[in-house]
């Protein structure tokens, strides 16, 4: 039996939800270095009764899985053998992005590769910054530090949209990614933030809206009542009373 296996049996929930952290950091780790070619977005952990499964989230699934399904198969026995799963109880699965512009982790890698084949830093984040703003994203902010041409470290950072920074809404809407790129003179750290708009369907962003979105409703159009006519009388129709403004 695993050592994980064992940890949730006979520990408090204290420990297992820190058991539970550990071992998702290791992975989320273990599969950047292995798949950040492939534009790696995510791992999601799904663990039932009978066996835990790992979605991996990717813009190519394709290289993912591999020819014939190798590729998964070989990293899920690395998983398996690395975090001591028992033989069948861990499924690797691989989920395309919907939108690879909306996708924060996507762009922070986009972003990388494009500084390590030498591109000027300010041209590669022009260029991501306007990618995004075209696929629908409220705001975006990308900031990149390091010693970006000089020997001094500074920062640069480049906004567009709208960006909020506080309360709950920022972790609902504001996807976040943060990527490191080893350069000849040194690391330069890159943050790429992207603002998200509410979407009814939950595709391209959260279903629920801002707290501080006002909706205006169109006014009812009015109604005319008409009240029962007398005997030998023609029925009265009654409106609204006129308004000050009107006398």
């Amino acid at each position: 039996m695993s050592s994980r296996h064992m940890l949730s049996q006979n520990t408090s929930k204290k420990r297992k939800f820190v058991a539970d952290g550990i071992f998702y950091a290791e992975l989320n780790e273990f599969l950047t270095r292995e798949l950040a070619e492939d534009n790696y977005s995510g791992v999601e952990v799904r663990v039932t009764p009978a066996r835990t499964e790992i979605i991996i989230r990717a813009t190519r699934t394709k290289n993912v899985l591999g020819e014939k399904a190798q590729r998964i198969r070989e990293l899920t026995a690395v998983v398996q053998k690395r975090f001591g799963f028992p033989e069948g109880t861990v499924e690797l699965y691989a989920e395309r992005v919907n939108n690879r512009a909306l996708c924060a982790v996507a762009q922070a890698e986009s972003l990388r590769y494009k500084l390590m084949m030498g591109l000027a830093v300010r041209r590669a984040c022009y260029g991501v910054l306007r990618f995004i703003m075209e696929s629908t994203a409220k705001g975006v902010e990308i900031i990149v530090s390091g010693k970006l041409r000089a020997q001094r470290a500074k920062a640069m950072k480049f906004v567009d949209g709208y960006m909020i920074k506080t309360g709950q809404p920022s972790n609902v809407f504001v996807d976040k990614a943060v990527r490191h790129v080893k350069l000849r003179q040194g690391v330069l750290g890159i943050k790429v933030s992207i603002m998200l708009d509410s979407d009814p369907s939950g595709i391209t962003g959260p279903k629920q809206t801002l707290p501080d979105v006002v909706r205006v409703l169109e006014p009812k159009e009015e109604e005319t009542v008409v009240t029962g006519a007398l005997p030998g009388r023609a029925p009265v129709a009654l409106t609204e009373a006129p308004s000050e403004d009107q006398q």
